[in-house]
């Protein structure tokens, strides 16, 4: 147990103690107080050190945040058997060995049965505080490493997004002056082609540095840029076909994404006068397809795939449509989700994290009203029901305050913890990934 833990049960002893030395003992002497702090000491340190044994072995073995509605109902159920055991125990020890106020056979014949069901219920409220207090420690670690990973996620995937970018600097254009330089001699007026498009393809990047999405439209002219480029460099080893709808030219994609999949093509793959290689590009249910006959180039070293990689993380952040691979023995081809809708947003990252922030936020403000209706009543009902005991002991109506309300707290507790809403959030998700998958094939 924590030293701050102990702390605060000496407090909570201490403060006990006082209180049934002070209007619960007729003779105020040093023994009977001592008594007193003994006995508060017990049932403090067994029932709150029990209670905390049991809520740090579940935290350990089935954690809030994978399974709640389980976890929920195996506490329930562990402190319901737990508290009725210890405070039995306690009630024994009490009343039977220091006290002497009964026998054991008077003890268990039903002699103090109110007084166990009274302290059972204590204990309960208490160690539902307690589980509580777990449950929204446990949410506030949960939702601020959504909000760190979803940070991190951005941020990877912006820079590797630039170091792409820079990666096109050095190879494709020591490759393409290479091509430039025999151009010149041979052919000048195709040289002069050759350095336009050039200059085409490195004020796209410029232009597209901190976008999120382009329209198909300004990518499919990019890609055929830099494709007559492959073209004049590769001759007739490498061939091109685009049969992209007009409708889909409005739509977006991410940037780039058309280039890197081509010079995947590329890299991957050799490509002769005798067997050339030929690059698709088409579309199909708002959907952008890339495929090329596989005539797979030995490498020195496996490929990190860094490139593709990039693509399915750059729309994971923007869209949970997917980036699918298809590859057979004849061919390599990639289908990239196409937007109809840019979304309006001024940084992914941003974005990202506050809806985490926002939705962690909402939870942690229903859930703190929950603890202070659920502390009112630990604190209230305790208090009437003592006052009670005392003025009318045998007219017991602190029950029905005690019910109504306690009906009221479960119901305010199902609503936050969402025991009655868990089939209403899982249809929700059924119908989305359905929709997700029948527009992702």
């Amino acid at each position: 147990m924590k030293r701050k833990n102990i702390i605060i049960l000496l407090w909570i002893s201490l403060a006990t103690a006082i209180f049934f030395f002070v209007f619960f003992t007729g003779d105020k002497t040093f023994y009977n107080f001592l008594l007193s702090l003994i006995i508060s000491c017990m049932y403090s340190f067994l029932i709150g050190a029990g209670n905390g044994m049991i809520n740090d072995f579940l935290n350990k073995r089935l954690p809030w945040s994978e399974a709640t509605t389980k976890r929920a109902v195996i506490s329930i159920i562990s402190i319901l058997i737990i508290n009725s055991i210890l405070v039995y125990f306690c009630n024994y020890i009490n009343f039977v060995v220091f006290q002497k106020n009964a026998t054991p056979e008077e003890f268990f014949a039903g002699k103090y049965n109110f007084i166990n069901w009274f302290m059972i219920n204590i204990a309960l409220l208490i160690s539902a505080f307690l589980h509580a207090k777990g449950f929204m420690e446990e949410l506030k670690k949960s939702s601020r490493k959504e909000v760190v990973e979803q940070k991190l996620i951005a941020k990877s995937a912006n820079a590797q997004f630039e170091s792409l970018k820079n990666q096109l600097d050095p190879h494709f254009l020591f490759n393409s002056l290479n091509v430039l330089s025999s151009l010149i001699d041979e052919n000048p007026a195709q040289a002069q082609k050759f350095t336009a498009s050039m200059s085409k393809i490195y004020r796209y990047v410029l232009e597209q540095k901190d976008k999120e999405l382009v329209t198909v439209e300004d990518e499919i002219e990019f890609a055929k840029t830099y494709c007559d480029l492959l073209k004049t460099r590769f001759e007739d080893s490498v061939d091109f076909e685009f049969n992209v709808k007009k409708e889909e030219y409005k739509k977006f994609v991410v940037p780039l994404s058309l280039q890197l999949l081509l010079e995947n093509c590329i890299k991957h793959n050799f490509a002769t006068s005798s067997r050339p290689l030929l690059i698709k590009v088409f579309s199909e249910n708002d959907i952008l397809c890339i495929e090329n006959n596989l005539q797979v180039r030995e490498q020195m070293k496996e490929s990190a795939g860094i490139g593709l990689a990039n693509i399915v993380q750059r729309y994971s952040l923007l869209t949970k449509r997917n980036v699918f691979i298809e590859k057979s023995t004849d061919y390599f081809k990639v289908k990239l989700p196409v937007l109809s809708a840019k979304p309006n947003v001024v940084s992914t990252a941003i974005h990202q994290e506050d809806k985490s922030y926002e939705k962690a936020h909402k939870r942690v403000k229903e859930i703190k009203s929950f603890y202070a209706n659920l502390t009112s009543y630990c604190i209230i009902i305790p208090c009437l029901a003592i006052i009670n005991v005392i003025t009318s002991p045998h007219d017991l109506w602190f029950y029905f305050p005690m019910l109504g309300w306690g009906i009221g707290i479960a119901a305010h507790g199902m609503s936050v913890f969402g025991i009655g809403k868990n089939w209403e959030e899982k249809k929700i998700r059924e119908i989305l990934e359905k929709e997700n998958n029948r527009y992702g094939k």
